[in-house]
């Protein structure tokens, strides 16, 4: 959800800046921007895709410092004048914003009474103007720049360039900012992704950070003034590529990515010998593990669902209680904090605002909080200090697809760790270990065997609504599947567990209504085969996601076969075709299935 890209060195600074945000359209965003310094500062801006910007920036900017911007609508509608960068009336001052000033309804009053000419609606625009004020009273840069943000309150990932300086100024409080370290030359952006193709070495700002970066070197101080020590990370090398290769599209790429997404995943962590699994990060003795009275999960939209299914996996082999949140609500709830508890956060990008907040709150409360992340160094990994990198490699389609299955398998091991402390046998531990090794080969076999995706897709696509089902660990794939429609095809979808149907959604069933169930051969297989009888009695048309071989075939008007594995393991199978199904209904009806409307990729605002 809004993306950031600075760079300052020795080189022309528009390409870098250009090509950044291309690598930033994953976040989502509905306008772009640009500002260079080549004697007084050029600023282009436009509602749109990047190629959209392309298409007005003159052939050549002079130039070796700029900012960049994609904007994510939150104050202001989707126009020219509130896309990024902001500038001051006098032209000498150009700023970007990831996040929300909540104050800025008093701070634009407050500026409009001082005679100040404020061209857009965004809450970002009254800090460009504030800054310049403390310039023209004769602050400098930074000192201008933290005046400022004391007067504002919110969140911001925040870059500033001037006129009659050559330095960017960078501030971060709940909207994270990564500086890139080059010879000569350093880069900002608002995540590593971007800046590895040009360095591996970063800083990443903490929460109430400002840095003053220039070609030559970069200095941190806190907000309060005092000077600080960076620290420098080396990125890791991540094993996928974000070049969309031979793929239509990202998504479809990231579908097929799953077997290796989830071989990483797994690697080194599965022990068959012991019937084990090893999360080492965790940091967690079986000891410990004995002694936990319950676990709490805690994710926002693909990610809850993630949480869904471990919760039922640590109960059912655990046997220990589990809870999954949504995040946005748990601190606002005043929860009660067990001490000894154990809390998952889980999000894909490290960086989702709600679940980060949540995390801050438990920790506030004495909780032991552990990560459940995709992006290495993210803002929520290091807030937690311990946890489990699920290791997908990078995800560019907005729709999740591989980050869900990894997030399943992350804690799905951590189930099978906390259930061999406790109560699950070892010969029960082999069989599960020996299953989970297959999984990914079990993907790939579908995936080159997928069945009657396109009959599914005929029937879904003119639907007014389309109800998903499905019992026990099969209920939160069928959330999973259900989202993952509405976000990319834009068709009204409910997801119920498969007793709940009878208490409300049949009343929306009628003749040829497409009803998607999932169906793995597990125990609670006969009760679904009732919902569906009850289902077709209505005139509705079934999709039905089963085992290769199981006779439930013949209770479907679509059958679309996934191989058989343990059913506690079945969510990484059964999601796949959710998937494919979501990705051609998309594509029959024309949709951007890479960059749906009105969604971001990274939430960074609550």
């Amino acid at each position: 959800m809004c993306g950031i890209i600075g760079y300052i060195g020795q080189q022309p600074a528009t390409p870098f800046l250009m090509q950044g945000l291309n690598r930033l359209e994953y976040r989502g965003y509905d306008s772009s921007g640009i500002a260079v310094r080549n004697g007084s500062l050029e600023i282009h801006k436009c509602i749109g895709k990047i190629n959209d910007l392309e298409s007005i920036l003159p052939d050549s900017i002079e130039g070796t410092t700029g900012i960049a911007h994609t904007r994510w609508a939150t104050h202001g509608g989707v126009t020219d004048a509130n896309a990024h960068p902001h500038c001051s009336e006098n032209g000498k001052i150009a700023l970007v914003h990831n996040g929300i000033i909540e104050n800025a309804r008093s701070l634009r009053t407050r500026l409009e009474k001082e005679g100040i000419h404020l061209k857009s609606e965004t809450d970002s625009e009254a800090l460009v103007h504030l800054i310049d004020r403390e310039l023209s009273n004769g602050a400098k840069p930074l000192t201008a720049v933290r005046r400022t943000l004391k007067k504002a309150r919110g969140t911001w990932g925040l870059c500033v360039v001037f006129e009659d300086h050559d330095m960017i100024i960078c501030a971060r409080n709940g909207s994270p900012l990564v500086i890139g370290i080059g010879d000569g030359e350093n880069w900002i952006a608002s995540d590593t992704l971007p800046l590895q193709s040009y360095t591996q070495q970063v800083i990443l700002l903490d929460d109430g950070d400002l840095a003053v970066v220039t070609s030559d070197g970069i200095q941190t101080s806190r907000f309060d003034g005092r000077s600080t020590d960076s620290t420098v990370t080396t990125l890791e090398d991540d094993w996928g590529e974000a070049d969309i290769g031979d793929f239509p599209h990202f998504m479809l790429k990231e579908i097929h990515e799953q077997p290796e997404a989830l071989r990483q995943c797994i690697s080194g962590r599965l022990v068959l010998k012991d019937g084990n699994s090893r999360l080492g990060g965790l940091g967690i003795s079986p000891k410990k593990l004995q002694k936990i009275p319950h676990v709490r999960l805690l994710g926002c939209g693909t990610s809850l669902h993630a949480c869904q299914v471990g919760r039922i996996a640590i109960e059912h082999l655990a046997r220990v209680p589990a809870l999954a949140h949504v995040s946005s609500e748990f601190r606002h709830n005043n929860p009660v904090i067990e001490t000894n508890a154990l809390h998952f956060a889980v999000s894909q990008s490290g960086e989702t605002a709600d679940t980060l907040a949540a995390v801050k709150e438990i920790q506030l409360k004495g909780g032991d909080v552990r990560g459940v992340i995709n992006v290495v160094g993210s803002t929520i990994a290091r807030q937690c200090g311990h946890g489990c990198y699920i290791h997908s490699g990078p995800e560019q389609a907005v729709a999740s697809t591989k980050a869900f299955t990894n997030m399943v398998a992350a804690l799905s091991m951590f189930a099978i760790q906390i259930g061999r402390a406790r109560n699950l046998s070892q010969v029960r531990g082999k069989e599960l270990v020996r299953a989970f090794k297959k999984i990914p080969e079990k993907i790939e076999h579908y995936l080159k065997n997928q069945g009657p995706i396109q009959e599914a897709v005929d029937c879904i696509k003119d639907a007014k609504s389309v109800l998903f089902l499905g019992r026990g660990v099969s209920a939160p794939v069928a959330r999973e599947g259900a989202l993952k429609l509405m976000e990319i095809a834009y068709i009204p979808c409910l997801a119920y567990p498969a007793g709940e149907m009878k208490h409300g959604p049949i009343a929306l069933l009628e003749e040829g209504s497409p009803v998607v169930v999932i169906a793995p051969n597990d125990s609670l297989k006969e009760k679904t085969i009732s919902s569906i009888h009850e289902c077709r009695a209505r005139g509705a048309k079934i999709i039905l996601i089963h085992e290769e071989g199981d006779s439930i075939a013949e209770e479907a008007d679509i059958s679309i076969p996934v191989p058989s594995t343990e059913s506690i393991l079945s969510p990484m199978l059964t999601v796949v075709p959710l998937q494919l199904i979501a990705y051609e209904t998309a594509l029959q009806l024309g949709c951007d299935v890479d960059r749906p409307r009105n969604l971001a990729k990274s939430v960074t605002v609550e």
